[in-house]
């Protein structure tokens, strides 16, 4: 893909899911004996119907309502693009002046601070449903400088069934910066291992990647073409 072109969406993918631990109720549900309820918010979850997608509703609403710019990422960015990873809560990326708006129209009015003085966590009081928001210029993983930040969501967004979502290469790019600069965030680069694979994202894509996230894009592309012909060779 030639560098800057802009790679947006990923294909939706047929139940072809992954689903991770961390739905609600998730592991501990299944160890307290509570499958049916798992399995029930799993289905929720992939019918869209479950308290997650009901709070994403509502805050892109009354966002879009208040005209402020704002972009999904996270969990809820990889379901747009098609890779299901259900998920307990939402992140949002607001530039910093949107934060406040965010702040001054909305907290009190359907959201409170999910903990005491909490300035960026908030909860829908409807669902329960956590809400963490990023702003512009932050930095992705351990939160020290490195060539990739979270950029303004205007210039990264695009919309999906009414909802603006970060597109596939800011996605890429910012987990793989997080992946590589923070041990806890591991999952982030499991998460571009996964969608490479699902959306047969190609190699190309990463000539449009900071430098500092190209070499590893590649290395996880080049594990999961390796699996594919070694699953072949085993299937002949």
């Amino acid at each position: 893909m030639p560098s800057g072109k802009k790679f947006r969406r990923g294909r939706k993918c047929a139940r072809s899911a992954v689903w991770s631990d961390n739905i609600q109720g998730g592991k501990a549900g299944v160890m307290n004996g509570n499958y049916s309820g798992l399995i029930s918010s799993i289905d929720e979850f992939y019918m869209k119907t479950g308290p997650v997608h009901q709070t994403l509703a509502r805050l892109t609403q009354r966002l879009g309502a208040q005209r402020i710019d704002y972009a999904v990422i996270g969990g809820m960015a990889l379901v747009a693009h098609g890779f299901i990873r259900p998920t307990e809560d939402i992140d949002v990326l607001l530039t910093p002046e949107g934060l406040d708006r965010f702040r001054s129209e909305f907290a009190g009015r359907g959201y409170r601070p999910a903990f005491e003085g909490a300035m960026k966590s908030f909860v829908d009081t409807i669902t329960g449903v956590r809400i963490e928001f990023i702003t512009q210029g932050e930095y992705p993983g351990d939160g020290k400088p490195k060539p990739v930040v979270f950029p303004n969501p205007a210039d990264v967004a695009f919309e999906t069934d009414g909802i603006s979502v970060i597109e596939l290469r800011a996605l890429v790019e910012l987990k793989l910066a997080s992946g590589l600069s923070a041990p806890h965030r591991l999952q982030d680069l499991a998460d571009v291992q996964q969608l490479v694979a699902k959306l047969d994202l190609p190699r190309s894509l990463g000539e449009s990647l900071d430098t500092s996230v190209r070499p590893e894009f590649e290395r996880l592309w080049d594990t999961v073409e390796q699996a594919r012909r070694s699953g072949l060779e085993r299937d002949r």
